[in-house]
């Protein structure tokens, strides 16, 4: 428990410092975050799912023309 504690206290302490660099909260979160996570913003987790598609959707018709 004192192990994730610590983690955490790190984890908001670097929020902090990335939001005085950046001034913006969704940026500071994002970039302190582990991409691994998979975390999104609210409300744009579905619109990154229709990006994904589209892309593949894309791809498939660019295989489909050759």
């Amino acid at each position: 428990v004192k192990e994730l504690m610590v983690f955490l206290d790190v984890a908001v302490f670097e929020i902090i410092l990335a939001y005085l660099e950046k001034r913006d909260w969704k940026e500071a979160f994002f970039s302190v975050l582990p991409q691994r996570k998979g975390a999104v913003p609210l409300g744009e987790a579905n619109d990154s799912s229709k990006h994904v598609l589209s892309g593949k959707e894309d791809e498939d018709n660019d295989l489909d023309s050759n």
